[in-house]
């Protein structure tokens, strides 16, 4: 099942818990506008190339729309859509005041130069910077964009309004980013794993680990793990699959990982077949890379006791089916890797107010909304009698309904 339909079908799942009229229903599916963009530009070669951009504002009944921009070449407007409606949610459930949105560029990164993407980024801003704004829609780095995207849209942004460095998040911290930001949605995911262990009376020291994807949020999952005393015990990216039943030394595999570019031939694990990852033998599974990587061709064999969704979607609905008659207890994406979106939100806070935090505050903040976050979660699970990604649905359904209810924008 698709990005789009997957999140509709637990939309339409949580507008039925909470018994919501059909017309707010309708309303709050709808996106708010949809954005298509041609972007020609010249390459280094001089040969002019045309890519399409995309930009899905969602809803804005709680505030801004909030969403990353990513630059890949399977970027489609179905799939902006489910991840605009999926930022919705996912702003409501850690209660910061943002609507959801979502955007992307059809192209491959890799395939252009710095001075391509560059060029292509201030021509994709200059078509849409009349729709986006510090009040009304804040992007932010997605697949295939960082930092020094967020710089140039910034940048490009600020010839038309003038200084606006609330106009986008991610930002580099010279140009008014926060602190914290870049291990924001890892730091998170540590943060919701220990107030969902905290519940089951376990603690992170006690159990194991196994940790598919290892880019930002997986390694600083991993590194805030292990910080913690969790035995890592897997870890797999792109380049490999690594395994040690005593732990793994992960300040030694980031070193070598940043050495060699890869996880291959690290001393201190063995290798293993990245597809056997997900049914490692261990107590806590951490999903970090892409959707879809549980579905009901493995769900039956996983072992873990506990799933932590840090990458989008990464449960099919089938396979949620069959881990929840195994009793692996599954903690969803739109409440566990919020940590990124929230962080975001103090990095706006800190450049409206034109006064930075230091990161001890960033971090203290972000795991207080985040433990608050899963006792709303936890609340709803009790008042719906269900599991813990229809309470969190519920949770940031239930107040964008509100929202928009008390704008008087049903009708």
């Amino acid at each position: 099942m698709n990005a789009l339909a997957a999140t509709s079908r637990n939309f339409r799942h949580a507008a039925r818990l909470l018994g919501l009229d059909s017309k707010v229903e309708t309303s709050l599916l709808i996106p708010f506008r949809e954005i298509k963009v041609e972007c020609t530009i010249p390459k280094d070669d001089g040969t002019l190339v045309s890519y399409v951009g995309f930009r899905v504002q969602h809803d804005n009944a709680r505030g801004p729309m909030k969403g990353g921009i990513r630059y890949h070449p399977e970027v489609d407007p179905d799939e902006v859509n489910a991840l605009a409606q999926l930022m919705t949610w996912k702003s409501a459930v850690a209660d910061i005041p943002y609507g959801g949105a979502k955007g992307g560029i059809g192209c491959n990164p890799g395939d252009l130069s710095k001075t391509e993407l560059e060029r292509l980024t201030r021509v994709f801003t200059q078509k849409i910077h009349d729709l986006i704004g510090v009040h009304t829609d804040v992007p932010a780095p997605d697949m295939g964009t960082n930092a020094q995207t967020m710089a140039w849209i910034l940048d490009e942004y600020s010839k038309f309004h003038g200084h606006s460095p609330a106009v986008v998040t991610g930002k580099p911290t010279d140009l008014g980013g926060s602190l914290g930001r870049e291990a924001a949605t890892g730091r998170g995911v540590v943060f919701a794993t220990e107030a969902l262990l905290a519940e089951h009376g376990k603690s992170i020291k006690d159990l194991t680990f196994a940790i598919q994807g290892f880019g930002n949020v997986g390694s600083w999952a991993a590194k805030l793990v292990h910080e913690r005393g969790g035995k890592v015990i897997a870890v797999s990216d792109v380049t490999g699959a690594v395994k040690n039943p005593n732990g793994i030394d992960i300040p030694e595999l980031l070193r070598h990982k940043e050495t060699t570019g890869s996880l291959k031939d690290f001393q201190g694990a063995e290798s293993m077949d990245a597809n056997e990852l997900l049914i490692h033998k261990c107590d806590v599974l951490i999903p970090c890379a892409l959707g879809g990587v549980l579905n009901r061709e493995n769900a039956a064999d996983v072992k873990a006791k506990f799933i932590i969704e840090a990458a989008n979607h990464p449960t099919d609905p089938e396979a949620d089916e069959i881990l929840a008659k195994k009793g692996v207890v599954v903690l969803p994406d739109i409440y566990a890797n919020s940590g990124g979106v929230t962080v975001s939100y103090f990095e706006w806070v800190q450049n409206i107010q034109g006064f930075m935090w230091d990161e001890q505050q960033v971090n203290n903040t972000l795991q207080n909304y985040m433990t608050r976050a899963f006792h709303n979660i936890k609340s709803m699970c009790q008042t719906h009698d269900c599991n813990l990604r229809m309470g969190a649905f519920t949770l940031g359904v239930s107040r964008v309904a509100r929202a928009t209810l008390l704008r008087g924008w049903e009708a």
